[in-house]
């Protein structure tokens, strides 16, 4: 009788150990549950989910650019090996297209879903910051990247700095803003188009009908983003919503509606006026990809990037003429930033690996050029020979420019031209200054609202501002424009000791 008992305690031992075996198995590939501003998230799988001890973890990056690229499993192949043997990490690639990426991060963000890493910019920065969304690195930057804070401009660390906390890593490049007219050389040729003086949107009016008439098709498309660069000479306070600012260089730092003022005015006059003559496309407010070639664009950058990726992007030899002056605020470095989610289970491991992106040159090209012998190889001397552009990563959202490899077609060393530009911007007489948004958040939140239900039709030309700014701002008005204008100002003149 005791043996049989003692046999039947040696079976249910058994057959516990393999149901614990199984039931741990399941949990492994069913993510780790977890929560973070209040919902539950689920951890994606990774080589293995446990912060512990020398295990490799897979990150999960969510960025925009023109989508997943074609290759992405070839290029997994060759980083992921190299970041493992670094760092102890895999990345797991989430590039969200640029007409999906609205919708999107929105939902990204307001879900809870899951990530490690995220892009932002200065259009969400503070509000998702206010969520909750985003991690306070504060703690832990300068022990977890201390390379990288130390390479990164201090001021640059106070721009994506909210009430005393750190919550993302600007990606030190054209830091600054500057704004050029992007032409197709042989187009303008073609036209007998000075282009070289032109430095103004009134200026390109007769331009561009030349070639929209010329051609039989606008010479000016746009997708529903249209042109932002309208605003551009006002500080945006960090607030997300482009109809509220200072203008850069108002010693007063008076806060205005930036859709009333007459600079701002007259540029959506001219953009309504070449949608009512065919140089704007007809469908630009609703599309959500504007073509690859365009005869005239404006792009934000530096002026040999027309010769390196805005020319040969399009097929064509292109050239650059700046428009307005080159601008540093808080806004522009916010312009492109990778934050950690506030419910990541690896935040130390994430900043260890933005500083490689950041720092090491080959996991630097890697995500910049794409993949070794398939979308670039390396010469000699060290520089980049690109065989294609077919990668769809973007440059720009993923670390600083001055650690990519140069160009072999690079006729002057465009990094030192972004530092140039950096060094000699115009800084925005609220460099430096926060807003402190906790008590406008809901005011914030109907602003935004009714701006981006508008934007499209406003900055493609599609609306005519002479009817369409009232209307906008009666809407603003009522979700309150007037206590948020207040509200920043009294925050402004407390700062400056008005």
């Amino acid at each position: 009788m005791k043996r049989k008992i003692a046999l039947l305690l040696s079976l249910v031992l058994i057959l516990s150990t393999i149901f614990a075996g199984c039931s741990k198995e399941n949990t492994k590939n069913s993510g780790n549950q977890g929560t973070a501003n209040g919902a539950a998230t689920t951890t994606p799988d990774g080589k293995d989910n446990s912060t512990s001890g020398d295990k490799v973890v897979t990150l999960k990056w969510i960025t925009v650019g023109s989508g997943m690229p074609d290759n992405y499993d070839a290029w997994l192949a060759k980083i992921n090996p190299y970041l493992e043997e670094k760092i102890g990490v895999n990345i797991d690639m989430e590039v969200v297209s640029w007409g999906d990426w609205g919708n999107r991060r929105n939902i990204i963000v307001n879900s809870g879903e899951y990530f490690d890493i995220l892009f932002t910019d200065g259009s969400n920065f503070s509000s998702d910051v206010a969520l909750g969304a985003y991690y306070d690195m504060k703690d832990i930057l300068k022990t977890s990247a201390p390379d990288l804070y130390s390479y990164i401009p201090e001021n640059y660390w106070s721009a994506v700095s909210v009430n005393g906390g750190i919550y993302g890593i600007p990606t030190y490049k054209d830091s600054s803003m500057s704004n050029y007219i992007v032409w197709d050389k042989a187009m303008a040729s073609k036209y007998g188009i000075d282009y070289a003086k032109i430095h103004t949107l009134d200026a390109l009016t007769e331009p561009l009908k030349k070639i929209t008439e010329g051609e039989g098709a606008p010479a000016f498309p746009m997708d529903q983003n249209g042109l932002s660069m309208v605003t551009s000479l006002y500080d945006g306070v960090g607030l997300g919503i482009p109809a509220i600012g200072v203008k850069f260089d108002d010693q007063n730092h008076k806060v205005v509606n930036t859709l009333e003022q007459e600079d701002v005015l007259s540029q959506l006059k001219t953009l309504h006026s070449w949608y009512k003559d065919g140089i704007i496309n007809s469908d630009a407010p609703t599309t959500s990809e504007s073509p690859t070639y365009k005869s005239v664009s404006i792009a934000q950058g530096w002026p040999s990037a027309a010769k390196t990726t805005w020319g040969p992007n399009m097929g064509v030899e292109a050239d650059a003429v700046q428009i307005n002056d080159t601008i540093v605020s808080n806004e522009t470095v916010r312009g492109s930033v990778n934050a950690i989610y506030s419910g990541s289970k690896y935040p130390e491991k994430c900043l260890e690996f933005l500083q490689l992106v950041n720092l090491d040159p080959k996991v630097r090209d890697a995500f910049y050029y794409g993949v070794e012998g398939e979308n670039f190889k390396y010469t000699d001397d060290g520089k980049i020979d690109k065989i294609n552009s077919d990668w769809k990563m973007a440059g720009y959202t993923q670390g600083t420019f001055f650690t990519v490899s140069q160009l072999t077609t690079d006729t002057v060393n465009q990094w030192d031209e972004v530092k140039k530009l950096n060094e000699s911007a115009k800084p925005s007489v609220l460099l430096g200054f926060n807003a402190d948004t906790s008590k406008i958040q809901n005011e914030l939140a109907n602003c935004r609202e009714v701006y981006n239900k508008y934007k499209s039709e406003l900055l493609t030309g599609a609306s005519d501002p002479a009817e369409s700014v009232s209307k906008i701002t009666k809407e603003l008005k009522a979700g309150g424009l007037d206590t948020i204008i207040s509200e920043v100002q009294s925050q402004i003149d407390a700062y400056y000791k008005k």
